[in-house]
């Protein structure tokens, strides 16, 4: 009767209208057929460079997760595992950036690690062992989660463990550079059942969301120096953009019964009242000014659909998305676009302990 228990709650978890019917995502079918290869290899066309990177693979395998594509989930997997890791998620992380090479040949053009599609990978896995009930999966997630822990985490003073945002060139002799966007807080609390920092990360993942942006508006990058606190990254400067938009998709996702969420979205509430006074998402903030600038690409638009919720923007974006969708050369705000109005459409949302709850039935068709 376990499967009956499971079923039951997870429609109580995502409310009235919840059925166990499956739907189309028409968003997801555009994604896979304008971006993914038949090899499983998420392509990203921008400057006719058709590069991959392990955060497409990581976003992608999500958007197969919720969609039950798990045809299209084992073949994102196999190619991330079989050109990013050599072969073996067990015993490297995967590289960040693939592509051709001045030979022209295709191969890892930067070795390096990018943090938060480790993590991605990791939950990916994780959900996908439960929600699938596929030992291997969880069995690797896990061990994953252990690689990101050993080679990603820094016990930074006055901070405590924190993610950085890659295996190497993040941390220096009397300054760490972090990423706000990078480690949604849904993740650390999936994690925070495991063995390793990512209990104790909770707190200084807190602090970095709101003591790092203090007016309310997120930096792309910041830096960490025990003697000064917090400042601007010498290369980004105190600019919040096309990373921290991700900042606020995460924040207005978190559950209901988050004890973070209602703190972070007060916080966070002068993008909502610049969107408002703007009509769409500004491309560009000054994080310590307030001043804004440009607009923002239709992917801001549906990543801010979770932190307009209730307000009247919220409508004005989903219009914008409506007019004007991504296209089949926009790869990140197809991604934002997943992301944003797949959640404002109910078709997935999280719980506090941040369990993916998939929603496939008729209440993925309407608005929140």
């Amino acid at each position: 009767m376990g499967w009956l228990y499971a079923g039951v709650m997870s429609l109580l978890l995502l409310g009235p209208g919840a059925v166990s019917a499956d739907c189309d995502w028409p968003a997801w079918q555009r994604f896979r057929q304008d971006y993914i290869s038949e090899q499983g290899r998420v392509i990203d066309p921008a400057g006719d460079r058709h590069v991959t990177t392990s955060e497409g693979q990581s976003y992608g395998m999500f958007f197969a997760l919720v969609a039950d594509d798990r045809d299209t989930f084992e073949r994102l997997l196999r190619w991330t595992q079989d050109n990013l890791a050599a072969g073996d998620l067990t015993a490297r992380l995967p590289a960040w950036l693939w592509g051709r090479n001045e030979r022209q040949q295709w191969t890892v053009l930067d070795p390096n690690s990018a943090a938060d599609s480790d993590l991605w990978l990791a939950y990916d896995l994780l959900e996908a062992g439960r929600l699938w009930q596929n030992r291997r999966y969880r069995v690797l997630g896990t061990l994953l989660l252990q690689r990101i822990a050993r080679e990603e985490v820094a016990d930074i003073p006055g901070l405590g463990p924190m993610l950085l945002p890659g295996k190497v060139g993040f941390a220096r002799e009397q300054d760490w550079t972090l990423n706000p966007s990078y480690l949604p807080p849904q993740l650390l609390a999936r994690f925070a059942g495991f063995d390793g920092p990512w209990q104790a990360m909770q707190s200084g993942n807190r602090r970095l969301l709101l003591e790092a942006a203090p007016v309310g508006l997120v930096p792309d990058w910041v830096v960490w120096q025990p003697s000064r606190g917090w400042l601007p990254d010498p290369k980004a400067g105190s600019i919040g953009s096309y990373d921290a938009i991700r900042s606020y998709l995460w924040v207005g996702m978190l559950a209901d019964g988050d004890p973070d969420k209602a703190q972070l979205l007060s916080h966070m509430k002068s993008m909502v009242e610049l969107t408002v006074a703007r009509g769409m998402p500004p491309e560009r903030v000054d994080v310590l000014t307030g001043e804004a600038s440009g607009s923002g690409p239709v992917g801001f638009s549906a990543a801010l659909l979770p932190l307009l919720q209730g307000t009247a923007a919220a409508e004005v974006q989903r219009r914008r998305l409506a007019e004007r969708p991504a296209g089949e050369r926009g790869y990140y705000d197809a991604v934002l676009t997943l992301f944003g109005e797949g959640w404002d459409q109910r078709r997935y949302g999280f719980n506090r302990a941040g369990e993916l709850l998939p929603n496939r039935g008729d209440a993925c068709t309407s608005s929140r």
